[in-house]
């Protein structure tokens, strides 16, 4: 079922990240702020390499290659280790990435297409369905009040609470059909919200 979802990995499919001098310097000082091991490696070209590694050695490279006076990083990459996974995460959406992210789960993906550290469409696939679960307005938009507040981390938390007694509650109800048909429910509206949470 997809409220008990597991995340498998986490895909970077051409996404991009660009930068000024300044929030190169920034983004230098943010990757040294995570539990993670990072290395420059300077390529014959002149270009720089991140290399991003966490305890279990799983790594990423992060290439930037300078064009029109910024640092651009061409990413595509896959991740499995909750930790990296987040650090690269929290990197892509400090730095306005573009491009999309697929978060695969045991049956089904969730798709994020981001446009400068924006999510404007959140699509479900499952072989060959897609649900559209999230469509970005053109306004001042909750996701971006959202992005810059703690407003989503502390909504997170309320909502995996809530998860953790509903799913206390279905094992309860045992075999009554009624009972975990509205459990179900609930857990179904609450894990949509969850997937636009944690965009």
């Amino acid at each position: 079922e997809i409220f008990m979802a597991q995340r498998l990995a986490t895909e970077y499919v051409n996404a991009t990240m660009q930068m000024t001098d300044v929030q190169m310097d920034q983004f230098l000082q943010y990757t040294q702020a995570f539990r993670v091991t990072n290395r420059v490696k300077v390529m014959d070209s002149g270009e720089q390499e991140f290399v991003l590694e966490d305890e279990s050695g799983e790594e990423v490279h992060l290439p930037f290659e300078r064009k029109n006076g910024l640092y651009v990083c061409e990413l595509s990459c896959r991740l499995v280790t909750p930790h990296l996974t987040n650090a690269v995460r929290k990197l892509f959406a400090a730095f306005k990435g573009s491009g999309r992210v697929n978060r695969i789960y045991r049956g089904f993906t969730m798709s994020y297409d981001y446009h400068a550290g924006t999510v404007h469409r959140i699509t479900q696939i499952a072989g060959s369905d897609s649900i559209v679960i999230y469509e970005y307005k053109n306004t001042a938009g909750e996701l971006q009040r959202l992005f810059n507040s703690n407003e989503a981390e502390k909504e997170i938390e309320s909502i995996q609470y809530h998860i953790n007694v509903l799913l206390d509650q279905r094992i309860a109800a045992g075999n009554d059909k009624h009972i975990t048909q509205t459990i179900d429910e609930r857990l179904r509206r609450f894990n949509q919200r969850l997937f636009v949470l944690e965009a």
